[in-house]
């Protein structure tokens, strides 16, 4: 399983042609070392948008949020539900 990393699109970083950049600033980073060891670093987001990161963020969380970029959460399957494990009944 892939661990991902919360990263914030910075408003000084945003492009006023696409104001969904400004609605949905959370992307997801593939974190190849510990994320909070990428807290504060300037990282490529798995849709491409270049973010910071902010370790104190999981990304299970922020990509089940309204203001996930949904590139990321589609990307990453954030929002897909996960059905609960069923059981069968034994003899």
């Amino acid at each position: 399983m892939e661990t991902f990393a919360v990263g914030f699109a910075r408003p000084d970083r945003w492009s006023w042609g696409r104001p969904a950049a400004r609605d949905h600033p959370w992307h997801a980073v593939a974190a190849h070392r510990p994320p909070e060891e990428l807290d504060g670093e300037v990282e490529l987001a798995v849709c491409g948008a270049i973010v910071q990161v902010w370790g104190s963020q999981t990304w299970e969380r922020t990509g089940a949020g309204r203001t996930a970029c949904p590139q990321c959460v589609s990307i990453t399957g954030a929002g897909s539900a996960l059905t609960p494990d069923r059981l069968t009944p034994t003899g």
